[in-house]
């Protein structure tokens, strides 16, 4: 059978939580929520660093690590769960570690070679090819080598990767195209909180870390003492019946789908830009890697490749950190020193406020703002007048025997027009709002160490700001806590140990390596940051860097500049950077040599890569394994759901690439948007089936109904084109909580409907 795990007799709860575990929730909720909250009250500056920035930036981080470690040391130990090695499995971990140093000592000669081509003269676009073709045959050779066709292999890995390889396996997991390409930017632009309603990028630094104390505490090591395949198997397992675990799988499906969208569409972003292909092709080529591990080897192949991808992404991302701390700091111990940057970038900022020429440029922006405006009054005489105006252009030009691209131009301008009021209103009302959004002081970024907008001290519409910033920054922090627990494809990679001591050593590995990351990525971005401002930002329009017309052929909507006052010089606002290029462009922006880029360019690739494959393999099996399986225990069965889910993989692997070809929107909001599906959907039934005996299969039925239903509809109902088409009017917020957030509701639906239902039944079950 599939779930080998002996439940616990009927009258008892699967666990139940010690006093440890009481205390170090506590330690958690303090070092998370407690911190933040009181964020603006903790303004004090020790040794260099405003507090509240550095507990959100770096404390709270490792306050977690502290937490998940304490708790797998005890319960360890409490439970007599010391792992003991078996002689097999001391050589088998023996062979792995001498493979893995090789693999280290190749990867960093690889670097070497390639740094000294192109000294001696190799092109670009031959490092960027190399770097692409080389990384992602070493990905497929794995997933050829790791093929398998047996369910355990392929499922669970043999249910023997060692904690600490499958903690590198979690972190590239983890780690995706979000962490790696847009957790920096997210940090650029929005500072510490972010500007009014916008949860700014330290939510995610603590959302995305203090979540795995959740699974460290509440759900790995029970789900893993079931010996399951997939989450889904622990709702059929725990609630019986068919209808639990399918819900579960069409919510595992759809928040992954979610996810893996914005891992190809990263993947599509970087190739384009490595190789100098289409944007399509590039997402074409990317997903062949993909493809390649997940179909052939599932579970097997892509834990190995995870674990070479972990090395390139780590090294991607701190080479190029250091080396900007070196250059600015003189060291390249960029976490550690990049505080003394922060009064510097604080001195820029009250420099560039108070500049005459950005001055200028805001209040183009604000002209600009009322002219679409005035164009929205009046939808159907405003795109007459402009197609009249384009028609009149065209003429003038004509009949002065004007330059041939000059008419071309103007004949593409008209080309480009809405084609109907409907598109015109929804085209100028989003212009409307983005220059809205930057006539303001730095081009509407918030002031990088400001804990929330507003003043809690100020007038009643600051104060208002403030609160509404705060809760929406608690309530995005929640969902991408709670999001974490909920994850499918996270959850099942601790499947993959030999038990659940090694289980809970894993999720201890798994923060210790991506807080590698994490504890860097704010500094990398107040080091870009500092660069931008202070060297990029007033220099001539036709001395600016080549890089900035290159990354604008690969998608005009990831930077752009314009000379808005007229004064050829590059103003701070007139530069407008996507986050998700930010990281991407880091050696470009330090002038840092081009083998850095393209390292870059790898480890962004190989972070979407490893948690697309994660992502596709969690969706093919929740489709073959748990929607689709009729209860085949023998062996041909076993053959036939692992082709079952290989063929579904493929097929969903399409459906994505797809619609990431469309760019539906930055990689962070969707992203952000899978966690609150995952938390809303899963969560509250799993951790009340864990501890509470009491949860009925009806309530779990009920509660993740409520949960996703309320969720996709908060969503769906804040969507500009939804309400439009509706014709609803106003705000549609709740609480003023934004749509990105709204697995706070669905939480709280989830968990209150679970919970009555099954007080209801059992109430009736005891009568019966």
């Amino acid at each position: 059978m599939m779930n080998s795990g002996a439940m616990p007799p009927a009258d008892q709860p699967i666990a139940s939580v010690s006093r440890l575990q009481v205390g170090l929730l506590l330690a958690w909720f303090v070092a998370s929520f407690g911190v933040v909250f009181f964020a603006h009250d903790l303004q004090q500056i020790v040794v260099g660093w405003p507090l509240a920035y550095w507990f959100a930036a770096q404390g709270s981080v490792l306050a977690f690590i502290l937490v998940v470690a304490i708790d797998a040391w005890f319960a360890n130990r409490s439970e007599g769960l010391q792992s003991v090695a078996d002689p097999e499995y001391c050589l088998y971990r023996a062979r792995i570690h001498r493979r893995f140093i090789v693999y280290v000592v190749l990867f960093l000669l690889f670097l070497l070679v390639l740094a000294l081509a192109e000294q001696a003269g190799l092109r670009k676009i031959w490092v960027g090819a190399i770097f692409l073709f080389a990384t992602v045959f070493l990905y497929a050779v794995i997933g050829i080598f790791g093929r398998t066709s047996d369910s355990s292999e392929y499922y669970v890995a043999g249910r023997r990767i060692p904690p600490m390889y499958n903690g590198m396996a979690v972190a590239a997991d983890w780690m995706s195209a979000a962490s790696f390409i847009s957790m920096a930017g997210g940090l650029y632009l929005q500072g510490f909180s972010g500007v009014g309603s916008q949860p700014g990028g330290l939510v995610y630094v603590l959302g995305w870390t203090g979540g795995f104390c959740l699974v460290a505490l509440l759900v790995a090591p029970h789900l893993r003492g079931m010996n399951l395949f997939t989450v889904p198997d622990f709702f059929g397992s725990r609630f019986g019946g068919r209808w639990p675990q399918i819900i579960a799988a069409w919510a595992a499906v759809l928040c992954s789908f979610t996810y893996v969208v914005a891992q190809i569409y990263g993947v599509g972003l970087i190739t384009s830009r490595l190789t100098g292909v289409q944007f399509e092709i590039g997402i074409l080529l990317g997903l062949g890697g993909v493809l390649v591990c997940s179909f052939l080897g599932g579970m097997r192949a892509v834990t190995w490749t995870q674990v070479t991808q972990y090395v390139v992404l780590i090294l991607a991302f701190l080479i190029p950190v250091s080396w900007l701390a070196y250059k600015q700091l003189g060291s390249p111990l960029a976490p550690l020193l990049y505080g003394q940057q922060l009064p510097k970038i604080a001195k820029l900022e009250r420099q560039l406020m108070d500049s005459p020429a950005e001055q200028a440029v805001i209040r183009e922006f604000a002209r600009r703002s009322a002219d679409y405006a005035r164009k929205l009054e009046n939808v159907t005489e405003s795109l007459e007048q402009e197609r009249k105006k384009r028609k009149e252009e065209i003429r003038r030009l004509t009949d002065s025997h004007a330059d041939e691209a000059v008419i071309v131009a103007a004949r593409r301008d008209f080309a480009a027009l809405p084609r109907d009021e409907n598109m015109a209103r929804e085209r100028w009302s989003r212009a409307m709002t983005e220059n809205q959004e930057r006539a303001r002081p730095l081009a509407g970024m918030p002031l990088h160490t400001h804990p929330f907008a507003g003043d809690p001290a100020g007038k009643p519409e600051q104060q208002r700001l403030f609160e509404v910033s705060r809760r929406n920054f608690l309530a995005l922090m929640f969902c991408l806590m709670i999001g974490t627990v909920g994850l499918p494809h996270l959850l099942t990679r601790f499947f993959t140990t030999r038990n659940v001591a090694d289980t809970r050593n894993s999720v201890t590995w798994s923060l210790l390596f991506i807080a590698l990351l994490y504890l860097a990525a704010p500094a990398l971005a107040v080091l870009v940051k500092f660069e931008i401002m202070g060297h990029l930002a007033g220099q001539p329009f036709d001395a600016l860097p080549v890089w900035i017309a290159q990354w604008a052929k690969v998608d005009p909507a990831l930077i752009s500049v314009s000379d808005m006052n007229g004064d050829q010089i590059l103003q701070f606002a007139e530069l407008k950077l996507a986050a998700d290029l930010v990281m991407l462009a880091t050696p470009e922006i330090g002038g840092l040599p081009y083998v850095v880029s393209g390292l870059v360019a790898a480890g962004g690739l190989a972070a979407a890569l490893s948690t697309a494959d994660g992502l596709l393999l969690t969706i093919g099996n929740a489709l073959s394994h748990d929607l689709f399986f009729r209860g085949e225990t023998d062996r041909a069965g076993a053959v036939r759901r692992v082709m079952l889910s290989k063929f579904a993989l493929l097929l969903v692997a399409l459906m994505a690439a797809y619609v990431a070809a469309q760019r539906p929107a930055d990689i962070l909001v969707l992203v952000s948007a899978s966690f609150s599906l995952a938390g809303a959907a899963l969560v509250p039934a799993m951790i009340m089936g864990i501890f509470w005996i009491g949860t009925s299969r009806l309530g779990a039925v009920a509660g993740m109904l409520a949960g996703l239903g309320l969720t996709l509809y908060y969503m769906l109902v804040n969507v500009p084109f939804v309400r439009a088409y509706l014709g609803l009017r106003g705000s549609g917020l709740w609480f003023d909580i934004e749509p990105v957030a709204a697995g706070v509701f669905g939480v709280a639906a989830g968990t209150a409907v679970t919970l009555l239902v099954s007080s209801i039944t059992r109430t009736q079950q005891r009568r019966g």
